[in-house]
């Protein structure tokens, strides 16, 4: 990552007004000092997102997400750091410096553009050779399957010579030394056999970025050699989990939703058919980093995979990994045909048109197929199918969207509409789901509850019940930024070292540090001096702890010194358990704690 300064940082922080930032992704609604809308990073009804000008972050009381302005670029655009940096510096009109990398990062940085140059090295080289004799055989299997010259040039198409060493011999006389070939991928080195190429005699599909440069193959086997389909290892350019095939022209179709398959050849068939929106993941399983992808370009993802068993499986593994990230999903049904290359052929354009059109609800599609493990023409099985449904619509967390999915299931299967809610009220009182919402979602507005969220995104699954201490000593941090006069009345009972959590204990010395400083404390700056996206979030929980609004002052007053006695009873059982037989300073420091606790607990207020 390139360096920058802490003062070019907060620079380019401050001159990003976060408001103005967020409000180019997400609908604000202005509620006293703070803003509220729809969380971009999981799936809600209600706005539990928060953008305070004050402190210059966002905060998601519903899944913890929360940062300053660097932290919702990196995790919304799913930038770098740097990447982030570059891009408010240049919305700020702040010029960068040059950056002075240090020579492992040169190394780095040079290994990387060596590999991407070697890529399209390979791509030049088999776009070339399908363009001669030599390919013959490639070419005649592109045009079996109705592609046009203009696909075929705009996809990169191409071919790897039936000589198993073709490739190697070729990117040898261009310069390339067998350490960085056999880094690329393209090439395997072998002291008995010397070097020889990953694909041979394979219909070759370049793997292109979103920047268009190429950083894999697909390799098609010419003949019965297995596997049918080859696809390019993992490198330090390449990485299966966060690419899909097709995203470089899919990225600016005028469509608002994009279609995902699971093959090459469908992506380049419906790109071909004037659907300019289609994308695949590269052979293998869709996985969370494609879908936070998917994410950046769309909010609705129709899956247009295989009618078959397999295809049924995918689409099911798929749809909560997208319904996680927030995205809408739909299944596009294919049959009587197999996937779309097949039905477009068969068909047409229009008719696939028709059937994107008429795509299927994704929780109707999973009680479709749920419906095939039942014999509904029996009593006892069509009963544990109706149990089934009810249990799984208990997990609509909005009584609204749950009441519509009930009217939806009922007319489908025949069921009476209040059968079917008695059934879901009945599970529904199991798992704590009372007035309409899952107990899970309605604790996440008790005053106090912050809601530390990590990784995961999608509030009504629930998180971890916090321990009391980190919620107590999250509380104090949060009063202190809001209220910086408070410093003045509590640095004779607390310091940093009374906060046990290490990283309650890093972010405390800085706040104090910074008070101590300037008078005031800037916990977006605070946010930008730790480096990862999780360590970040976490900062940003403990500057959002929930102050109960309704509280009158002598209560306020009461509350924070309560929190303060367990903070601090906290600080002194802790460093009397790790206390050194030896360590005289800090056993007078325990004893003076101890008497200092006493006047504490003696005090009606702080004053």
């Amino acid at each position: 990552m390139p360096y920058f300064s802490d003062e070019l940082i907060e620079e380019v922080r401050s001159r990003n007004d976060i408001v103005d930032v967020v409000s180019q992704y997400v609908r604000l609604s202005k509620k006293g000092s703070t803003y509220f809308g729809l969380c971009p990073f999981h799936n809600e009804k209600t706005g539990s997102f928060s953008v305070s000008p004050n402190k210059q972050m966002y905060y998601c009381f519903g899944c913890g997400a929360g940062g300053n302005v660097f932290t919702f670029l990196m995790e919304y655009e799913n930038f770098t750091f740097g990447e982030a940096m570059e891009t408010l510096a240049e919305r700020a009109g702040v010029e960068l410096p040059k950056q002075e990398l240090t020579s492992a990062q040169r190394r780095e940085a040079d290994e990387r553009a060596r590999l991407l140059e070697i890529n399209k090295e390979a791509a030049k080289y088999f776009y070339m050779l399908l363009r001669n004799n030599r390919g013959t055989k490639a070419i005649q299997y592109f045009r079996k399957r109705e592609l046009s010259d203009e696909t075929m040039k705009k996809f990169g198409l191409g071919y790897s010579d039936q000589y198993s060493d073709d490739l190697y011999r070729y990117l040898r006389s261009k310069g390339y030394e067998d350490a960085i070939l056999k880094e690329s991928g393209l090439v395997t080195i072998d002291e008995r056999r010397g070097g020889y190429d990953k694909f041979w005699d394979r219909a070759m599909f370049p793997i292109m970025d979103v920047h268009n440069k190429v950083i894999g193959f697909g390799g098609r086997v010419m003949g019965d050699g297995e596997p049918k389909y080859l696809n390019s290892p993992e490198t330090k350019i390449f990485d299966k989990s966060r690419n899909l095939y097709g995203l470089n022209f899919a990225r600016a179709t005028k469509k608002s939703q994009l279609l995902l398959c699971e093959g090459y050849m469908d992506v380049i068939a419906l790109h071909q058919a004037g659907f300019d929106n289609a994308v695949a993941s590269l052979g293998t399983a869709l996985t969370s980093g494609h879908a936070n992808l998917l994410k950046r370009y769309t909010k609705e993802v129709y899956l247009t995979y295989d009618s078959d068993g397999a295809g049924v499986k995918a689409a099911l593994r798929a749809i909560p990994i997208l319904k996680e990230v927030g995205i809408t999903t739909k299944i596009i049904n294919m049959k009587p045909y197999k996937d779309p290359d097949e039905f477009i052929k068969a068909l047409g354009a229009e008719a696939y048109q028709e059937r994107i059109d008429q795509a299927e609800n994704s929780f109707l599609f999973e009680i479709r197929i749920l419906q095939q493990q039942y014999d509904m023409h029996d009593p006892e099985s069509k009963t544990a199918f109706y149990n089934e449904v009810a249990k799984r619509l208990c997990g609509f967390s909005e009584k609204l969207e749950r009441d519509n999915y009930i009217d939806a299931v009922a007319s489908k299967y025949m069921i009476a509409v209040e059968d079917l809610r008695r059934l879901v009220n009945r599970y529904g009182a199991r798992i704590g789901m009372a007035g309409g919402s899952p107990a899970g979602a309605a604790a996440k507005s008790e005053p106090g509850m912050g809601g530390a969220g990590g990784r995961e995104r999608d509030a009504s699954r629930g998180r971890k019940k916090e321990d009391g201490m980190k919620q107590s000593q999250k509380l104090l941090l949060t009063w202190l930024i809001e209220n910086n006069e408070l410093f003045l009345k509590i640095k004779k009972y607390i310091t940093p070292e009374d906060f046990t959590e290490e990283i309650y204990h890093k972010v405390a010395e800085l706040v104090f540090a910074q008070f101590e400083e300037t008078g005031s404390v800037n916990p977006a700056r605070i946010v930008s001096m730790f480096q990862s996206e999780e360590e970040q979030r976490e900062i940003a929980a403990l500057f959002n702890a929930r102050i109960p609004a309704a509280l009158t002052k002598e209560d306020r007053e009461k509350a924070l010194k309560e929190t303060i006695i367990r903070i601090k009873e906290n600080s002194i059982n802790y460093r009397s358990q790790n206390l050194a037989p030896t360590d005289l300073q800090g056993l007078m420091k325990l004893v003076e704690d101890k008497r200092a606790l006493g006047e504490l607990r003696k005090m009606m207020t702080i004053r």
